[in-house]
């Protein structure tokens, strides 16, 4: 139902902006009004069916697995890499984010919608505004590798650890409240 509420959307739109396209000084209401209405009741089908599916149970207990074994790789990654920051070359750092980051900050954000669900808004919106802030902070730093911008890349491990500690502080705090 979902792929079919999706395809009418899809129909719909195209249908109008053809409607819309034949006559640039009329419109012909008749054709038009019932295009716009197929697809607004297919959107309202599609979003209904997404939400049904992302509050099914086993989705939500496999994300938040996901969530919380994400999160925790990057801290631990990023503990360690805070630790030898110094120790790794300005233009090698880039390639130890990529290698250490990439996979579980893909990961998190393919089930961060699940975080709605499971705990609330508020508590999805704390959790993903340090976790966006320290997802910029590693890309900072990466970009600082490339550029090869030492004190850039230093001060800015340390702003990602900061912020995704606090991440963890607030993800911790929706599972005990949950």
């Amino acid at each position: 139902m979902k792929n079919i509420a999706f395809i009418l959307v899809i129909l719909a739109f195209l249908a109008g902006a053809y409607m819309a396209s034949l006559d640039e000084r009329t419109m012909n209401w008749t054709y038009f009004l019932p295009i716009m209405l197929v697809g607004i009741i297919a959107a309202i089908i599609y979003k209904r069916e997404s939400n049904a599916a992302a509050k099914h149970g086993d989705l939500l207990q496999n994300n938040k697995q996901v969530l919380i074994d994400s999160l925790n790789n990057v801290l631990t990654n990023l503990e360690a890499l805070n630790g030898r920051k110094d120790k790794v070359p300005t233009y090698e750092m880039r390639f130890e984010i990529d290698k250490l980051f990439r996979e579980d900050l893909m990961n998190f954000a393919e089930a961060r919608e699940s975080m709605k669900h499971l705990f609330s808004i508020q508590h999805y919106a704390d959790i993903m505004s340090s976790f966006a802030a320290g997802e910029r902070y590693i890309n900072r730093v990466w970009s600082a590798s490339t550029d090869g911008y030492v004190d850039e890349v230093m001060m800015y491990v340390e702003k990602a650890l900061s912020q995704f500690q606090h991440a963890k502080e607030e993800f911790d705090a929706a599972l005990n409240g949950a």
